[in-house]
């Protein structure tokens, strides 16, 4: 049963009151915003990407300040792209209660070891990997015809094998021991290796090569699935760890009236090693 709102504790009424003023401004730039007024999904679309970008990088700088105005930056597209839901003329027409009612309902059948299921009955999942088991599995009895079809297309690959890997491993289809998938790792390696030439480092084969590359990046991923590392995560942090060393190597080179296109490596290598100890 619902509760009305004054029957709910004050920091809720004061959460779905913030909530309130959000739509309710939302309401008025779509009204009288000549900006607003113009927007569609579809021009909404990048500009959303780019603040869910933004977001992980206060993320990954664990920056508390930037990670709330970002969640506020993807709230308000979320909101934005409901209202202009609200504004179809036809059966295809929703708002912002329909999507929240929508994601409610979903997550109360996709937790049945907590809601119970359809018939109310209890359903036991004691452990993360069987939640996530019982999650494909209810996946697949409403609709989707491989426990793979949730995996967005456009994603990034790397995110994409991680998140095919670990659907595949709600499935049951995985290894048994991360050392299985070393082995693996150390396997890709030596085809990949094949298709060069040890003496000279000439590409015998491009195409076999980048083939092989992939399975080798693949491999990885995996392991790193196994050892609990995030193959997006850590990339991000070793790129944004050579933006700071790089950076640093052109400053102080500058600093110190050389430029880099006039540097050898060694000199170069010089301020490397001075970002890696005071960075």
């Amino acid at each position: 049963m619902e509760k009305q709102f004054n029957e709910l504790p004050e920091r809720r009424q004061a959460q779905l009151m913030a909530f309130d003023r959000l739509l309710t401004i939302m309401d008025e730039l779509r009204a009288q915003c000549p900006w607003d007024r113009k927007q569609t999904w579809e021009s909404l679309r990048h500009l959303t990407i780019e603040e869910t970008y933004e977001l992980s990088d206060a993320i990954l700088e664990n920056d508390r300040t930037e990670v709330r105005k970002e969640l506020g930056d993807l709230l308000l597209h979320l909101v934005f792209y409901a209202k202009i839901g609200s504004e179809a003329a036809d059966e295809t027409r929703f708002d912002i209660a329909d999507v929240l009612h929508g994601i409610s309902e979903k997550l109360i059948a996709r937790h049945p070891h907590i809601y119970g299921d359809a018939d109310g009955r209890p359903v036991v999942a004691d452990t993360e990997e069987q939640v996530k088991q019982n999650w494909e599995q209810l996946k697949l009895k409403e609709g989707n015809r491989s426990v793979l079809s949730g995996v967005p297309q456009s994603l990034p690959a790397l995110v994409k094998a991680m998140r095919m890997q670990e659907k595949a491993r709600g499935a049951g289809f995985d290894w048994d021991e991360k050392q299985q998938v070393w082995q693996k790792v150390e396997e890709e390696m030596t085809e990949f290796k094949a298709h060069f030439d040890a003496e000279t480092g000439e590409v015998l084969d491009a195409k076999e090569a980048e083939g092989e590359f992939g399975d080798l990046l693949f491999s990885l991923v995996n392991y790193a699935r196994f050892v609990d590392i995030n193959p997006e995560t850590a990339l991000e942090r070793t790129n944004k760890k050579f933006l700071r060393r790089f950076q640093y190597l052109e400053e102080h080179a500058r600093a110190d009236g050389k430029t880099l296109q006039n540097m050898t490596l060694a000199e170069m290598d010089e301020y490397w090693n001075r970002a890696k100890t005071e960075l």
